[in-house]
């Protein structure tokens, strides 16, 4: 190990690669403290998953271009996410990366060399708003970037925008959840531009909010957006989307902005599309009780159809260590790719109305049998997507709770 590293380290194996990353275990008083953050360099292994995924997404989205493509990762850490992309995706012709905490650049560059990647990866001790102004100018662009803060992406949206080619491709990992899913509404205001709520649907809320906040900061720059897939994984969520130069494609992205109006009563759900649009229905259509709301937020596709059929496809060729698990979320979020927006929790709803919860599986079928359309979620394992109203969606779970 170089001296240059100063402090406990272990090797580690993720994916196709083995890297030199802090001993987790040496930074940490009590079992209750947050580990990477505590560690000089910052590395998360809970996030191997999220990893994993975006070497699929980024493997599809190369497939998809059919050239060598060019990726920057402005907040490497120890290195583990570029040198993994440069040594499991097909197709990379260059990957800059960068960290301003010296300790972190100088153990990334210790990673690169472990595993033979130094032609293909270039790291910088830098900030990632300078690292991203630096190739802000025509033919200096990339065709990926991928942004995997600790906390939220959202001060690092617009220098990456720039740095972009025109149908590139924007990977957003946001891990405050708190904020985006309501538990703290003026902190996700100020940082997302939008109102959350906490609902039982409020990580889909979540994603909404951040590609909203995409789509309203793009569009400042005459860009538009188009989302390919998302993910809500654990403690985070992720969005990947690529963008389109021009200000008739921004105007047409922001006609998907708007808001989710919610009953608390009823579970009454409804969209209004319209970012300008400050009048909304006070009363809920079903139970006349006050609608609350959440918004402006994105109300368009969260899932391509066609683009989570291709991820499925590179999932099944690859050899990961998560590979059945995430072949169950793709396989589940191709599925609710046309679903309606939001889902409803049936242990939310029987807790509401104080009766026991019947097998979600009884319920599906029964939605399924009276012509509503209905399909699982990636979100929990209790949720159902379905055009189904409140009403008619407790009248089905009592139907099938007396079978």
């Amino acid at each position: 190990m170089t001296k240059e590293i100063d402090f406990p380290t272990e090797t580690v194996e993720e994916g196709k690669i083995r890297i030199v990353v802090p001993k987790l275990k040496a930074f940490i008083k009590s079992p209750s403290e947050y580990a990477p953050s505590k560690a000089p360099v910052f590395y998360n292994p809970i996030m191997e998953l999220n990893r994993d995924i975006a070497t699929i997404v980024l493997q599809a989205y190369q497939r998809m271009l059919n050239r060598p493509i060019t990726i920057c990762e402005p907040l490497t850490g120890c290195g583990v996410r570029a040198i993994r992309y440069a040594k499991e995706i097909e197709g990379i012709q260059k990957i800059v990366t960068a960290d301003i905490n010296e300790k972190a650049f100088k153990l990334a560059s210790y990673n690169i060399k472990l595993n033979n990647q130094t032609k293909r990866v270039t790291v910088k001790n830098t900030d990632a708003n300078r690292l991203l102004a630096n190739y802000s100018r025509p033919r200096k662009r990339f065709d990926i970037i991928d942004i995997d803060p600790f906390g939220s992406p959202v001060p690092f949206l617009d220098s990456a925008i720039r740095a972009l080619k025109n149908n590139g491709l924007l990977a957003l990992t946001a891990t405050d959840l708190a904020p985006l899913c309501g538990v703290h509404p003026k902190a996700c205001i100020r940082k997302y531009g939008g109102k959350p709520l906490r609902t039982e649907y409020c990580h889909e809320l979540a994603i909404r909010l951040l590609a909203g906040c995409l789509v309203t900061t793009a569009a400042k720059q005459e860009i538009g957006i188009r989302v390919l897939f998302s993910h809500s994984t654990d403690h985070y969520i992720r969005l990947y989307a690529t963008i389109a130069y021009g200000a008739k494609k921004a105007d047409e992205t922001l006609q998907s902005i708007g808001h989710v109006l919610h009953c608390f009563n009823c579970f009454h759900r409804e969209t209004q599309k319209g970012l300008s649009k400050t009048e909304y229905p006070k009363q809920c259509g079903e139970c006349h009780s006050s609608l609350n709301f959440a918004g402006p937020l994105w109300l368009g596709e969260l899932f391509n159809k066609q683009f989570c059929t291709m991820l499925n496809r590179t999932a099944r060729q690859k050899t990961l260590k998560n590979k059945a698990k995430i072949l169950k979320i793709l396989s589940l979020i191709e599925e609710e790719a046309e679903a309606p927006p939001t889902y409803y929790v049936l242990d939310a709803i029987c807790d509401k109305l104080g009766l026991p919860v019947p097998p979600v599986k009884h319920v599906f079928n029964m939605l399924k049998e009276k012509g509503f359309h209905a399909t699982y979620t990636h979100f929990t394992t209790k949720g159902i997507h379905t055009n189904a109203s409140a009403t008619e969606l407790k009248a089905t779970l009592i139907e099938a709770l007396n079978h």
